[in-house]
């Protein structure tokens, strides 16, 4: 049945709860024919990753998707069948009180945070109660294991990846004038947070057997990386040539257009939550920067991933892994070795990641259960 979604969204750390918040609201319209407004209180940020959007109009449809910029002065509106409050973003009071004043029931429900941590399952889909009024807001944690929410997974996904070939390839390269590959070529996207040890990767990628092409978004990390080569290198305004090194500094993309470059390269750097996932589904080789959290909690959340993710690697192979993403979230200095030793592992991380796919095909996707929860509860 087609519903109305008020999905809620306050842009933190630029792209990560948006991302997931415009993806979330697409694959609601174009898989589900859900009818979705999107609340989001930053849309030049937004517009970063979604071209389409316009930051100067308040209100506006994109991909089907209405986009409202939600200001502090919030407007009286009807609430939707099902309000979603990502990553507990507070809801404004005025829409509270008016789902309070709805004669028809709605259904809220709290996005939080992806997780691979046990507790996860155990808190998926549990209500609570206002504290005020009578509503209840039910818990929906993504995961990655049977029993919680599951991944954004758009139904055609896989198999549009499955068919980006070699032409394929090409072809998106030379759309966005991505340098082309050159034989023996390491192709490396990278996009991480700006308390990682690029000077360290820049000297290993610098020094590297073959040429290697680092694949970077303009902003802080791009930035650092000029001046890190600014006195050694050769460049232009996009392109940075240091021994066998070449950076390309290129413009964020659409959220469709950078998974193909994920699809692209041999291996994927990612951050936070949205790119993370999107690595997965990849299938590539990839390493995370977690998003570091007060009093290292997000530790045990890195842990957790990889106690999942690791799990049927032979022991070599595990502890290479660990060892790379342990030294890249700053647990200790990366030396060469250590990226190395994970460099080694190409041709197997590909295989353990068609497997490590495979494992989370098992759940339903994270859209599916919502659209499935919400029809139980009306």
């Amino acid at each position: 049945m087609q519903r109305r979604w008020d999905i809620f969204c306050t842009v933190v750390d630029n792209f990560g709860d948006i991302g997931v918040c415009w993806r979330l609201a697409k694959q609601l319209t174009q898989d589900h024919n859900q009818m979705v407004r999107l609340w989001v209180d930053d849309l030049r940020c937004f517009s970063c990753i979604a071209p389409d959007v316009n930051p100067e109009i308040h209100q506006q449809n994109v991909q089907a998707v209405e986009i409202c910029h939600w200001q502090k002065a919030f407007p009286e509106v009807e609430p939707a069948d099902v309000v979603i409050e990502a990553f507990a973003c507070e809801l404004p009071d005025t829409y509270i009180a008016a789902m309070v004043r709805k004669n028809k029931q709605l259904v809220w429900i709290n996005l939080d945070y992806l997780s691979a941590e046990s507790w996860v399952a155990q808190y998926h889909r549990l209500p609570s109660p206002h504290p005020r009024f009578p509503l209840t807001q039910t818990f929906f944690f993504p995961g990655f294991v049977p029993g919680t929410g599951g991944l954004l997974r758009e139904k055609n996904l896989l198999a549009q990846r499955d068919v980006f070939d070699i032409a394929a390839e090409q072809a998106f390269l030379d759309q966005k004038g991505l340098c082309e590959r050159r034989p023996d070529e390491i192709r490396i996207a990278l996009f991480c947070y700006d308390t990682a040890p690029i000077e360290s990767l820049i000297k290993f990628l610098s020094e590297s057997s073959g040429p290697v092409l680092l694949i970077v978004p303009k902003g802080c990390v791009a930035d650092r990386i000029v001046a890190i080569l600014s006195y050694v290198a050769s460049s232009n305004e996009s392109l940075i040539k240091h021994k066998q090194l070449t950076v390309q500094i290129i413009p964020l993309m659409a959220q469709n257009d950078y998974d193909r470059l994920l699809w692209s390269c041999d291996i994927n750097f990612v951050r936070g939550e949205d790119s993370f996932v999107r690595a997965q589904w990849a299938s590539n080789p990839f390493i995370w920067n977690i998003y570091p959290q007060a009093e290292g909690a997000h530790w045990k959340k890195l842990e957790a991933f990889l106690d999942l993710y690791t799990a049927g690697m032979p022991l070599e192979m595990a502890i290479a892994v660990r060892e790379m993403w342990f030294c890249w979230n700053g647990g200790k200095a990366l030396n060469a070795s250590v990226w190395m030793n994970f460099l080694a592992l190409r041709e197997s991380l590909m295989q353990h990641n068609k497997e490590w796919v495979k494992q989370l095909l098992k759940q339903g996707d994270l859209v599916s259960g919502l659209v499935q929860f919400v029809e139980n509860q009306l």
